[in-house]
């Protein structure tokens, strides 16, 4: 399984000081699904990916880990 997702979502999550319970309540997700994408646990579908791209502004390219600057 790619990590790139759930190592930039822990950065991004992280860089904003945001806890996971903070995130979770932000994006309307539990705090048990983004612990499960940033342990890489679970593959988020497309409608996830591109509702946490949005939240920090990002593309979903940076996101997925397909190029590696913002």
């Amino acid at each position: 399984m790619n990590n790139k997702f759930s190592q930039r979502l822990k950065e991004l999550r992280e860089d904003n000081g945001l806890s996971q319970n903070m995130l979770a309540k932000e994006l309307n997700y539990s705090q048990a699904a983004i612990a499960r994408w940033e342990a890489n646990k679970q593959i988020p579908n497309i409608d996830v990916a591109i509702c946490v791209a949005k939240y920090f502004n990002v593309t979903t390219d940076y996101l997925l880990g397909l190029v590696d600057w913002e």
